[in-house]
């Protein structure tokens, strides 16, 4: 978690970007718990080697809606990002040549 529960950014006997050069040294991937109030002033998680960030939008007063409680974020590189369960939307072309989201 990026800062953790009293806000402090703590990375005891190596650093975030030590610890996720090993992580992925063993072929584990590296999903950071964020805050995006935070981000304003950190550094990103990509910035240091995290694979996906998460977390929650409600702080910036996103309110509540049919999906649940409130918003949230699920990020990552292009590397990954066919494989996030969500719905990407893109343009195309359909079989009549016309242009079409999907």
């Amino acid at each position: 978690q990026y800062p953790n529960t009293y806000g402090s950014v703590e990375s005891p006997g190596e650093s975030y970007a030590d610890f996720t050069k090993r992580a992925h040294e063993g072929n584990a991937m590296v999903i950071c718990a964020t805050d995006l109030m935070a981000l304003t002033k950190l550094a990103p998680p990509a910035s240091w080697g995290a694979d996906i960030a998460v977390g929650s939008a409600q702080r910036f007063g996103v309110p509540m809606g049919f999906g649940g409680p409130h918003a949230g974020f699920l990020s990552t590189s292009d590397k990954y990002s066919r494989k996030m369960p969500a719905r990407i939307i893109g343009v195309t072309i359909d079989s009549d040549g016309k242009p079409c989201l999907r």
